[in-house]
Protein backbone atom coordinates (compact mmCIF):
# COMPACT_ATOMS: atom_id res chain seq x y z
CA UNK A 1 0.00 0.00 0.00
CA UNK A 2 1.15 3.38 -0.56
CA UNK A 3 0.31 6.34 1.84
CA UNK A 4 1.56 9.99 0.69
CA UNK A 5 4.26 12.02 2.73
CA UNK A 6 5.97 15.00 2.20
CA UNK A 7 4.49 15.26 -1.51
CA UNK A 8 5.84 11.89 -2.31
CA UNK A 9 4.14 8.25 -2.45
CA UNK A 10 5.80 6.01 0.64
CA UNK A 11 5.16 2.14 0.99
CA UNK A 12 3.10 1.64 4.36
CA UNK A 13 2.26 -1.93 5.93
CA UNK A 14 -0.24 -3.66 5.62
CA UNK A 15 -2.26 -6.00 8.00
CA UNK A 16 -4.37 -9.02 7.63
CA UNK A 17 -4.66 -12.74 8.73
CA UNK A 18 -2.68 -15.39 7.24
CA UNK A 19 -4.20 -18.04 5.23
CA UNK A 20 -2.58 -21.15 3.88
CA UNK A 21 -2.83 -23.72 1.13
CA UNK A 22 -0.62 -25.49 -1.34
CA UNK A 23 -3.59 -25.88 -3.99
CA UNK A 24 -4.79 -22.37 -4.72
CA UNK A 25 -8.12 -23.71 -5.82
CA UNK A 26 -8.66 -25.04 -2.12
CA UNK A 27 -7.68 -22.30 -0.15
CA UNK A 28 -9.81 -19.57 -2.16
CA UNK A 29 -13.33 -21.61 -1.09
CA UNK A 30 -11.51 -20.29 2.81
CA UNK A 31 -10.34 -16.85 2.45
CA UNK A 32 -12.28 -13.91 2.95
CA UNK A 33 -11.62 -10.08 2.65
CA UNK A 34 -8.45 -8.36 4.20
CA UNK A 35 -7.44 -12.11 4.39
CA UNK A 36 -2.99 -12.93 3.23
CA UNK A 37 -3.04 -15.98 1.13
CA UNK A 38 -0.38 -17.94 1.11
CA UNK A 39 0.47 -20.07 -1.54
CA UNK A 40 2.61 -22.87 -3.50
CA UNK A 41 1.97 -21.99 -7.51
CA UNK A 42 4.45 -21.82 -10.08
CA UNK A 43 3.07 -19.59 -13.07
CA UNK A 44 -0.30 -17.97 -11.31
CA UNK A 45 -2.82 -18.86 -14.29
CA UNK A 46 -5.43 -16.32 -15.09
CA UNK A 47 -8.34 -18.58 -13.20
CA UNK A 48 -6.28 -18.77 -9.58
CA UNK A 49 -5.73 -14.63 -9.97
CA UNK A 50 -9.37 -14.13 -10.63
CA UNK A 51 -10.54 -16.59 -7.82
CA UNK A 52 -8.23 -14.98 -5.24
CA UNK A 53 -8.84 -11.29 -6.44
CA UNK A 54 -12.64 -11.96 -5.79
CA UNK A 55 -12.17 -13.01 -2.02
CA UNK A 56 -10.70 -9.66 -1.62
CA UNK A 57 -7.43 -10.75 -0.48
CA UNK A 58 -4.99 -7.63 0.29
CA UNK A 59 -1.74 -9.90 -0.68
CA UNK A 60 -0.49 -12.91 -1.63
CA UNK A 61 2.72 -14.82 -0.70
CA UNK A 62 4.19 -17.27 -3.11
CA UNK A 63 6.29 -20.26 -2.02
CA UNK A 64 7.05 -20.75 -5.62
CA UNK A 65 7.77 -18.27 -8.73
CA UNK A 66 4.44 -16.50 -9.94
CA UNK A 67 5.88 -16.66 -13.11
CA UNK A 68 8.93 -18.60 -13.87
CA UNK A 69 9.52 -17.14 -17.57
CA UNK A 70 8.52 -20.74 -19.15
CA UNK A 71 5.62 -19.03 -20.56
CA UNK A 72 3.72 -15.74 -20.83
CA UNK A 73 1.11 -15.92 -18.01
CA UNK A 74 -0.90 -12.99 -17.53
CA UNK A 75 -2.05 -14.10 -13.59
CA UNK A 76 0.32 -12.23 -11.41
CA UNK A 77 -0.36 -9.30 -13.46
CA UNK A 78 -3.70 -8.96 -13.04
CA UNK A 79 -3.08 -9.53 -9.49
CA UNK A 80 -0.88 -6.96 -8.83
CA UNK A 81 -3.40 -4.47 -11.13
CA UNK A 82 -5.95 -5.35 -8.88
CA UNK A 83 -4.24 -3.65 -5.96
CA UNK A 84 -2.80 -7.14 -4.51
CA UNK A 85 0.77 -7.31 -3.47
CA UNK A 86 2.35 -9.95 -4.39
CA UNK A 87 5.46 -11.50 -3.08
CA UNK A 88 7.34 -14.47 -4.14
CA UNK A 89 9.25 -16.47 -1.22
CA UNK A 90 12.65 -15.72 -3.06
CA UNK A 91 14.44 -18.59 -1.20
CA UNK A 92 12.71 -18.74 2.16
CA UNK A 93 9.69 -20.84 2.54
CA UNK A 94 6.46 -19.33 3.58
CA UNK A 95 4.76 -22.47 5.13
CA UNK A 96 7.95 -22.99 7.50
CA UNK A 97 7.88 -19.73 9.08
CA UNK A 98 4.12 -18.68 9.37
CA UNK A 99 0.95 -20.45 10.32
CA UNK A 100 -2.54 -20.63 9.67
CA UNK A 101 -4.56 -17.72 11.07
CA UNK A 102 -1.30 -16.16 12.06
CA UNK A 103 -1.48 -12.06 12.08
CA UNK A 104 0.85 -10.99 9.99
CA UNK A 105 2.44 -7.52 8.26
CA UNK A 106 4.00 -6.79 5.15
CA UNK A 107 6.24 -3.69 4.76
CA UNK A 108 7.77 -3.56 1.21
CA UNK A 109 8.40 -7.54 1.04
CA UNK A 110 9.59 -8.07 4.43
CA UNK A 111 6.38 -10.61 6.17
CA UNK A 112 6.69 -10.22 9.99
CA UNK A 113 4.30 -11.64 12.79
CA UNK A 114 4.38 -9.69 15.83
CA UNK A 115 7.04 -7.32 15.26
CA UNK A 116 9.10 -10.30 14.11
CA UNK A 117 10.34 -10.37 11.20
CA UNK A 118 10.40 -13.40 9.35
CA UNK A 119 11.40 -13.28 5.99
CA UNK A 120 12.01 -10.63 3.25
CA UNK A 121 10.52 -11.62 -0.29
CA UNK A 122 10.38 -10.70 -3.55
CA UNK A 123 7.93 -7.83 -4.20
CA UNK A 124 6.36 -8.21 -7.81
CA UNK A 125 5.13 -4.98 -9.35
CA UNK A 126 2.42 -4.06 -11.98
CA UNK A 127 5.37 -2.17 -13.75
CA UNK A 128 8.00 -4.94 -13.75
CA UNK A 129 5.37 -7.83 -14.43
CA UNK A 130 3.76 -5.78 -17.55
CA UNK A 131 7.80 -5.84 -18.58
CA UNK A 132 8.43 -9.21 -18.27
CA UNK A 133 5.14 -10.30 -19.85
CA UNK A 134 5.99 -8.18 -22.73
CA UNK A 135 9.18 -9.98 -22.70
CA UNK A 136 7.75 -13.74 -22.47
CA UNK A 137 5.71 -12.86 -25.07
CA UNK A 138 8.73 -11.89 -27.56
CA UNK A 139 9.71 -15.47 -26.56
CA UNK A 140 6.57 -17.64 -26.64
CA UNK A 141 8.28 -19.79 -30.08
CA UNK A 142 10.40 -21.79 -27.44
CA UNK A 143 7.52 -22.38 -25.67
CA UNK A 144 5.58 -23.59 -28.78
CA UNK A 145 8.17 -25.92 -29.81
CA UNK A 146 8.86 -27.56 -27.05
CA UNK A 147 5.13 -27.89 -26.21
CA UNK A 148 4.55 -29.51 -29.59
CA UNK A 149 7.32 -31.80 -29.33
CA UNK A 150 5.87 -32.86 -25.70
CA UNK A 151 2.41 -33.40 -27.55
CA UNK A 152 3.62 -35.49 -30.36
CA UNK A 153 5.44 -37.63 -27.75
CA UNK A 154 2.47 -37.74 -25.57
CA UNK A 155 0.48 -38.61 -29.10
CA UNK A 156 2.53 -42.11 -29.27
CA UNK A 157 1.81 -42.96 -25.99
CA UNK A 158 -1.71 -41.99 -25.79
CA UNK A 159 -3.29 -42.51 -28.97
CA UNK A 160 -3.55 -45.75 -29.11
CA UNK A 161 -5.87 -46.27 -26.09
CA UNK A 162 -7.69 -42.83 -27.26
CA UNK A 163 -8.48 -43.86 -30.36
CA UNK A 164 -9.83 -47.19 -29.07
CA UNK A 165 -13.66 -47.33 -27.82
CA UNK A 166 -13.55 -46.72 -23.81
CA UNK A 167 -15.76 -48.64 -22.25
CA UNK A 168 -18.28 -46.41 -20.83
CA UNK A 169 -20.79 -47.32 -17.86
CA UNK A 170 -24.42 -47.35 -18.36
CA UNK A 171 -25.59 -44.25 -17.02
CA UNK A 172 -28.67 -42.76 -15.53
CA UNK A 173 -28.57 -39.74 -17.68
CA UNK A 174 -29.91 -40.50 -21.40
CA UNK A 175 -27.46 -39.16 -23.83
CA UNK A 176 -28.63 -40.10 -27.34
CA UNK A 177 -30.34 -37.20 -29.14
CA UNK A 178 -29.94 -34.72 -26.39
CA UNK A 179 -27.93 -31.52 -26.50
CA UNK A 180 -25.20 -31.84 -23.42
CA UNK A 181 -22.74 -29.20 -21.85
CA UNK A 182 -20.35 -29.28 -20.70
CA UNK A 183 -18.43 -27.27 -17.91
CA UNK A 184 -15.28 -26.84 -16.70
CA UNK A 185 -13.59 -23.78 -14.75
CA UNK A 186 -12.32 -21.66 -17.17
CA UNK A 187 -11.17 -18.01 -17.89
CA UNK A 188 -15.17 -17.58 -19.01
CA UNK A 189 -16.82 -19.63 -17.17
CA UNK A 190 -18.83 -17.36 -15.38
CA UNK A 191 -19.82 -15.09 -18.19
CA UNK A 192 -20.26 -17.90 -20.80
CA UNK A 193 -23.07 -19.78 -18.25
CA UNK A 194 -24.80 -16.03 -17.65
CA UNK A 195 -25.19 -15.61 -21.24
CA UNK A 196 -26.30 -19.33 -22.14
CA UNK A 197 -29.91 -18.98 -19.42
CA UNK A 198 -32.52 -18.69 -22.07
CA UNK A 199 -30.49 -21.52 -24.30
CA UNK A 200 -30.48 -23.59 -21.05
CA UNK A 201 -34.21 -22.90 -20.28
CA UNK A 202 -35.51 -23.73 -23.13
CA UNK A 203 -33.35 -26.38 -25.04
CA UNK A 204 -32.70 -28.13 -21.13
CA UNK A 205 -29.36 -30.14 -22.68
CA UNK A 206 -27.79 -32.19 -19.88
CA UNK A 207 -25.59 -30.35 -17.60
CA UNK A 208 -22.30 -31.97 -17.26
CA UNK A 209 -19.83 -30.43 -14.44
CA UNK A 210 -15.75 -31.23 -14.80
CA UNK A 211 -15.20 -31.25 -11.24
CA UNK A 212 -14.99 -27.79 -10.11
CA UNK A 213 -17.23 -26.95 -13.09
CA UNK A 214 -20.02 -28.50 -10.79
CA UNK A 215 -20.12 -25.50 -8.23
CA UNK A 216 -19.80 -23.18 -11.37
CA UNK A 217 -23.00 -24.26 -12.30
CA UNK A 218 -24.48 -24.61 -9.00
CA UNK A 219 -23.21 -20.84 -8.56
CA UNK A 220 -24.82 -20.07 -11.87
CA UNK A 221 -28.25 -21.42 -10.96
CA UNK A 222 -28.41 -24.29 -12.29
CA UNK A 223 -28.56 -28.60 -10.71
CA UNK A 224 -25.66 -30.46 -12.31
CA UNK A 225 -27.10 -33.73 -13.92
CA UNK A 226 -23.73 -35.35 -13.88
CA UNK A 227 -20.14 -34.31 -12.34
CA UNK A 228 -17.43 -36.21 -14.01
CA UNK A 229 -13.91 -36.07 -12.68
CA UNK A 230 -11.15 -36.86 -10.51
CA UNK A 231 -13.33 -35.64 -7.65
CA UNK A 232 -10.94 -33.27 -5.82
CA UNK A 233 -12.01 -29.66 -6.29
CA UNK A 234 -15.92 -30.25 -6.49
CA UNK A 235 -17.73 -29.40 -3.12
CA UNK A 236 -19.02 -31.22 -0.82
CA UNK A 237 -22.11 -29.42 -1.59
CA UNK A 238 -21.82 -30.19 -5.59
CA UNK A 239 -21.60 -34.04 -4.77
CA UNK A 240 -24.09 -34.12 -2.36
CA UNK A 241 -26.68 -32.34 -4.73
CA UNK A 242 -28.14 -35.41 -6.54
CA UNK A 243 -26.13 -35.32 -9.45
CA UNK A 244 -24.59 -38.79 -10.92
CA UNK A 245 -20.73 -39.39 -10.04
CA UNK A 246 -18.81 -40.50 -13.07
CA UNK A 247 -14.80 -40.76 -11.08
CA UNK A 248 -12.48 -40.50 -13.73
CA UNK A 249 -9.69 -43.18 -13.08
CA UNK A 250 -6.60 -43.80 -14.51
CA UNK A 251 -6.20 -46.40 -17.34
CA UNK A 252 -4.78 -48.89 -15.12
CA UNK A 253 -7.77 -48.78 -13.01
CA UNK A 254 -6.98 -46.95 -9.93
CA UNK A 255 -9.17 -44.15 -8.86
CA UNK A 256 -8.21 -42.05 -5.66
CA UNK A 257 -11.01 -40.16 -6.14
CA UNK A 258 -13.28 -42.90 -5.10
CA UNK A 259 -12.02 -42.75 -1.79
CA UNK A 260 -13.81 -39.49 -1.09
CA UNK A 261 -17.08 -40.31 -2.88
CA UNK A 262 -17.01 -43.85 -0.28
CA UNK A 263 -16.24 -41.49 2.57
CA UNK A 264 -19.43 -39.62 1.59
CA UNK A 265 -21.36 -42.64 1.23
CA UNK A 266 -22.03 -41.63 -2.47
CA UNK A 267 -23.07 -43.61 -5.13
CA UNK A 268 -20.85 -43.66 -8.23
CA UNK A 269 -19.46 -45.14 -11.38
CA UNK A 270 -15.64 -45.81 -12.51
CA UNK A 271 -14.39 -44.50 -16.07
CA UNK A 272 -10.79 -46.11 -16.52
CA UNK A 273 -9.43 -43.77 -19.44
CA UNK A 274 -6.47 -41.80 -20.45
CA UNK A 275 -6.83 -37.73 -20.96
CA UNK A 276 -8.31 -34.82 -19.20
CA UNK A 277 -11.61 -35.52 -17.45
CA UNK A 278 -13.25 -32.84 -20.09
CA UNK A 279 -11.78 -34.99 -22.84
CA UNK A 280 -13.70 -38.06 -21.04
CA UNK A 281 -16.56 -36.05 -20.63
CA UNK A 282 -16.90 -34.90 -24.25
CA UNK A 283 -16.18 -38.66 -25.27
CA UNK A 284 -18.91 -39.97 -22.88
CA UNK A 285 -21.33 -37.72 -24.74
CA UNK A 286 -20.31 -38.41 -28.25
CA UNK A 287 -20.32 -42.37 -27.90
CA UNK A 288 -23.91 -42.40 -25.91
CA UNK A 289 -25.43 -40.32 -28.87
CA UNK A 290 -25.56 -36.84 -27.97
CA UNK A 291 -26.98 -34.13 -30.89
CA UNK A 292 -24.83 -31.28 -29.96
CA UNK A 293 -21.96 -31.35 -26.68
CA UNK A 294 -21.84 -27.38 -26.06
CA UNK A 295 -18.31 -27.03 -24.06
CA UNK A 296 -18.08 -23.92 -21.13
CA UNK A 297 -14.95 -23.07 -19.78
CA UNK A 298 -12.79 -25.64 -22.02
CA UNK A 299 -9.32 -24.97 -23.15
CA UNK A 300 -8.97 -24.19 -26.88
CA UNK A 301 -5.49 -22.24 -27.05
CA UNK A 302 -1.66 -22.81 -26.41
CA UNK A 303 -1.67 -20.39 -23.37
CA UNK A 304 -4.22 -21.64 -21.85
CA UNK A 305 -2.93 -25.49 -21.79
CA UNK A 306 0.33 -23.66 -21.02
CA UNK A 307 -1.64 -21.70 -17.89
CA UNK A 308 -2.98 -25.51 -17.12
CA UNK A 309 0.96 -26.51 -16.38
CA UNK A 310 -0.33 -29.40 -19.25
CA UNK A 311 2.92 -30.73 -21.22
CA UNK A 312 1.11 -31.69 -24.31
CA UNK A 313 -2.32 -31.94 -25.81
CA UNK A 314 -2.75 -34.93 -27.11
CA UNK A 315 -5.89 -35.92 -25.37
CA UNK A 316 -7.41 -32.74 -26.92
CA UNK A 317 -6.35 -33.29 -30.26
CA UNK A 318 -7.87 -36.46 -30.61
CA UNK A 319 -11.07 -35.54 -28.54
CA UNK A 320 -11.92 -33.14 -31.05
CA UNK A 321 -10.92 -35.23 -33.88
CA UNK A 322 -12.99 -38.03 -33.01
CA UNK A 323 -16.43 -35.99 -31.96
CA UNK A 324 -15.29 -33.10 -34.99
CA UNK A 325 -18.59 -30.93 -35.55
CA UNK A 326 -21.12 -32.20 -32.87
CA UNK A 327 -18.60 -30.44 -30.56
CA UNK A 328 -19.32 -26.23 -30.16
CA UNK A 329 -18.05 -23.52 -27.77
CA UNK A 330 -20.22 -21.43 -25.52
CA UNK A 331 -19.33 -18.36 -27.33
CA UNK A 332 -21.06 -19.65 -30.56
CA UNK A 333 -23.72 -20.83 -29.22
CA UNK A 334 -24.51 -17.56 -27.23
CA UNK A 335 -24.10 -16.06 -30.45
CA UNK A 336 -26.05 -17.80 -32.79
CA UNK A 337 -28.80 -19.03 -30.28
CA UNK A 338 -32.06 -16.64 -30.76
CA UNK A 339 -34.81 -18.03 -28.10
CA UNK A 340 -38.59 -17.08 -29.05
CA UNK A 341 -40.93 -15.92 -26.93
CA UNK A 342 -41.81 -18.66 -24.48
CA UNK A 343 -45.16 -19.57 -23.20
CA UNK A 344 -44.71 -17.92 -19.70
CA UNK A 345 -44.16 -14.67 -20.28
CA UNK A 346 -46.77 -14.59 -23.55
CA UNK A 347 -49.37 -15.66 -20.77
CA UNK A 348 -48.21 -13.20 -18.61
CA UNK A 349 -48.83 -10.59 -21.25
CA UNK A 350 -52.31 -11.40 -22.28
CA UNK A 351 -53.64 -11.58 -18.94
CA UNK A 352 -51.91 -8.24 -18.42
CA UNK A 353 -53.71 -7.02 -21.53
CA UNK A 354 -57.28 -8.34 -20.68
CA UNK A 355 -56.79 -6.62 -17.16
CA UNK A 356 -56.13 -3.71 -18.34
CA UNK A 357 -58.91 -3.64 -21.25
CA UNK A 358 -61.59 -4.50 -18.69
CA UNK A 359 -60.46 -1.77 -16.32
CA UNK A 360 -60.64 1.07 -19.85
CA UNK A 361 -64.28 -0.61 -20.85
CA UNK A 362 -65.52 -0.15 -17.53
CA UNK A 363 -64.21 3.23 -16.90
CA UNK A 364 -65.22 4.42 -20.46
CA UNK A 365 -69.28 4.79 -20.84
CA UNK A 366 -68.44 5.41 -24.34
CA UNK A 367 -66.81 2.02 -24.85
CA UNK A 368 -68.89 0.76 -22.25
CA UNK A 369 -71.76 0.97 -24.58
CA UNK A 370 -70.00 -0.19 -27.62
CA UNK A 371 -68.79 -3.43 -25.83
CA UNK A 372 -72.70 -4.23 -24.57
CA UNK A 373 -74.30 -3.41 -28.25
CA UNK A 374 -71.33 -5.79 -29.55
CA UNK A 375 -72.06 -8.20 -27.09
CA UNK A 376 -75.85 -7.87 -28.25
CA UNK A 377 -75.16 -8.74 -32.01
CA UNK A 378 -73.18 -11.69 -31.18
CA UNK A 379 -76.12 -12.98 -28.92
CA UNK A 380 -78.63 -12.40 -31.77
CA UNK A 381 -76.08 -13.92 -34.51
CA UNK A 382 -75.95 -16.98 -32.21
CA UNK A 383 -79.41 -17.33 -31.77
CA UNK A 384 -79.67 -16.61 -27.94
CA UNK A 385 -81.67 -13.51 -27.42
Amino acid sequence: MLTRRNGAEEPTALHGTARLGKKTKDLVTRLGPGDIAVINHTNIDRIAAEELIACGVRAVVNASESSNGRYPNAGPLLLARSGVVLIDGAGADPFDLIREGDPVSIDGATISRAGNELFTGSLLTAEDLALQLDRHRAEIDEALLAFAENTLTHIRQEGEFLADSIDFPVTRNVFRDRHVLIVVRGTTHRRDLATLGAYIRDVKPILVGVDGGSDALIEAGFKPDMILGDMDSASDRALRSGAELVVHAYPDGRAPGRDRLVALDLDHLVVPAGGTSQDVAMLMAFEKGAMLIVSVGAHFNLIEFLDKNRDGMSSTFLTRLRIGEVLVDAKGVSRLYNPGISLGPLTLFLAAFAVLFVVVVLTSPVLDDTVSLFWLKIKIWLGLS
